[in-house]
């Protein structure tokens, strides 16, 4: 188990610390890149969280996230966790980076092309945290959000379509998760229903859901993707839900 290594880019709030807490919890070794440290440090320390390597760096800078991609021996890491994006201006209906997601799978992307052209080997698996309300198939939220996401989504909604998109057309293993639209706190034990859907194919099965907290959607992501791998999400996208 200690021997896989993770990269987290935007761990250090909402879903993705939840889902690096629970992949250290597993006693993987991860990688967060943070603009400022000192906020994933003060929560994780080397006492706690002795497996944490933490780099200081912007996810659109290529250099630092080639150096959470690179792994011990000449490997690329096994799996990548990418939960950045934008903050929200709602005076505007926007938010201060609208190709905040477009530009830092990008990033990653070419970071991975660079280190193989270099030598360095391996196919790890990208996961990437949308927003229901993305579906080019159907509706998959509930017919109460339409109107808040034709709003509220409409500009980051926009780049996290890109995102996806690069994704799914970049020959990589990944799977796309789209958390419900309303994400609260606090961690549960509540059941979490997941709709699959295919980029090319359409959608598989659904889950249509008004809400899922930041904290159980990073668990699932660390359960089922990287701590379980389940190969049913592979080149799939997942909607998760209550």
């Amino acid at each position: 188990m200690a021997s896989k290594t993770v990269a987290f880019f935007g761990a250090s709030t909402g879903i993705g610390l939840s889902a690096l807490k629970h992949s250290l919890a597993a006693g993987y070794q991860c990688v967060a890149l943070c603009r400022d440290p000192s906020k994933l440090t003060s929560v994780l320390t080397s006492e706690n969280a002795p497996n944490l390597k933490v780099v200081q760096g912007n996810a659109h800078d290529s250099a630092a996230v080639t150096r959470c991609l690179e792994a011990a021996d000449g490997k690329l890491v096994d799996e990548v966790v990418f939960t950045i994006g934008g903050k929200p201006i709602p005076s505007k209906m926007t938010i201060d980076d609208p190709h905040v997601c477009e530009k830092g799978i990008a990033t990653v992307l070419d970071s991975i092309a660079t280190l193989r052209e270099q030598g360095v080997i391996g196919r790890p698996h990208i996961i990437v945290c949308s927003s229901a309300g993305m579906s080019k198939f159907g509706r998959d939220i509930p017919v109460a959000y339409v109107p808040l996401c034709s709003l509220l989504l409409k500009v980051p909604g926009a780049d996290k379509k890109i995102m996806e998109n690069k994704l799914a057309t970049s020959g990589e293993d990944f799977t796309v998760v789209r958390a419900a639209m309303l994400l609260i706190d606090g961690e549960t034990d509540k059941p979490i229903r997941v709709g699959i859907e295919d980029p090319k194919t359409g959608i598989e099965s659904k889950a249509i859901g008004y809400s899922i907290s930041r904290e159980d959607a990073g668990k699932w992501i660390a359960q089922n993707l990287v701590i379980e791998k389940n190969q049913k999400y592979f080149n799939k996208t997942a909607t998760i839900v209550y």
